[in-house]
């Protein structure tokens, strides 16, 4: 299989200059340089939509085509993107390292860092790459999986936070149900929010009320009675009247972020199943609907970004730095990687060798060899992120019928048990 063309610049800036943009949450510093290095114009405008408008009409009477800068996304980028301009990225890192070349000093200063992007494109041209955005329907995707990642999280502690109130004011509502945060959970506690409450309730009125909430049946109100009753007692009187006053400004809270969660969620599954890609992520195994989109949104629908799998398993995270100096070389975890995009392959690599006896055998014979855990999860994540590339390249569905490892294993297991 012949690999995706890789954009690149032409050899010579168009117009001979190209401008660097040093952006900060305040303004911006551009600079723009000939074919020779020198320094045409160098300017500041504030972070506003005046000065992007500003900034893009300042680079456009300087004749510039081309800009470096930091980051690949914010308002600076779109407004040069919105504007015809090329975006080349270099990142931060490189541009710490790049400072050398002009002084041994190295200090930050964003009028001196402006120039150094400015020159390293027109200087390193070949090793540089255009910024190609995203289609709308995948930003949009993007930004809803990330929202819900967050409001998880906030969810996540707002529940440990209830837990532990809870764990002085109500023990017995802590460990009654499986989760603390499940929907039955939250509607005993809409209804019993202190032990006053809770001890009214006998066998025959909590079977009444589990089946008015709607529970699944799993544990039988007898055993759940029994929880309840033989946790420590819980805070009576004012002090309990206080508490519960707590319990339900958490639990308000709580309720509000699962809702909103869930809405999210719908949104993904309709926002997923329009985008283009959907097939081919929503094959993979366990990959589900969120799990799906995020994968989607992180890597994204512009094939060009990444020219051969190795890219992107190096932007995930999930191929290891290597450093070679002499007879000296090392092997450590990568760090400059897009943790959204690694989060999101790991997690779905985690739960791939549960449905997957490729994915299993190769996540065993890494914890087999001494990794622990999220080491292992990272080998099986660059190994899928080799078969997610082909299938996204070229467009195609996951088929496990057409992935040779896995059939040449289960063929291996067949034999054996033969």
């Amino acid at each position: 299989m012949q690999y995706a063309p890789s954009t690149s610049l032409p050899a010579t800036a168009p117009n001979g200059v190209t401008a660097g943009v040093d952006w900060a949450s305040a303004d911006h510093v551009a600079c723009v340089v000939d074919a020779a290095g020198k320094v045409i114009t160098r300017f500041t405008v504030e972070h506003s939509g005046t000065g992007l408008t500003e900034l893009v009409r300042k680079l456009a009477r300087a004749a510039v085509t081309e800009v470096a800068i930091e980051r690949g996304d914010g308002p600076v980028v779109e407004a040069l993107l919105a504007a015809g301009l090329t975006v080349v990225v270099i990142s931060p890192n490189q541009l710490k390292n790049l400072r050398s070349r002009y002084g041994s000093a190295g200090n930050k200063d964003d009028r001196f860092d402006a120039f150094v992007l400015a020159d390293t494109l027109r200087t390193d041209r070949a090793r540089l790459r255009p910024l190609v955005p995203d289609s709308p329907a995948t930003l949009t995707l993007r930004q809803t999986c990330r929202t819900r990642k967050d409001l998880v999280k906030h969810r996540v502690a707002i529940c440990n936070q209830l837990r532990a109130h809870l764990s002085g004011a109500f023990p017995g509502a802590v460990g009654l149900f499986a989760e603390l945060d499940s929907a039955i959970s939250l509607a005993f506690l809409a209804r019993f929010d202190c032990q006053e409450r809770a001890d009214w309730l006998s066998e025959r009125r909590l079977t009444a009320w589990l089946k008015s909430a709607g529970y699944c049946g799993r544990k039988d109100p007898a055993l759940l009675l029994s929880r309840l009753k033989a946790a420590p007692r819980g805070a009576l009187g004012d002090d309990g009247a206080a508490k519960a006053h707590i319990t339900r400004a958490l639990l308000t809270v709580l309720t509000s972020l699962t809702e909103q969660i869930k809405a999210l969620e719908a949104q993904i599954a309709e926002q997923l199943m329009l985008h283009a890609d959907a097939h081919i992520f929503t094959s993979l195994p366990r990959s589900g609907t969120v799990r799906a989109a995020r994968l989607l949104a992180e890597i994204g629908d512009c094939r060009a970004r990444f020219p051969d799998p190795g890219a992107l398993a190096c932007l995930a995270g999930v191929a290891p730095s290597t450093r070679q100096s002499g007879k000296h070389k090392s092997v450590g975890f990568r760090w400059a990687v897009n943790k959204q995009l690694r989060d999101a392959v790991c997690d779905f690599a985690a739960d791939s060798r549960r449905a997957n006896p490729w994915a299993a055998r190769l996540y065993d014979q890494a914890i087999a060899r001494g990794k622990d855990h999220p080491h292992a999860t990272r080998i099986l994540a660059r190994a899928w992120l080799y078969v997610i590339w082909h299938c996204w390249q070229d467009g195609v569905a996951y088929d496990p019928a057409k992935h040779g490892a896995l059939q040449a294993l289960i063929q291996q297991d067949q034999q054996a048990a033969a």
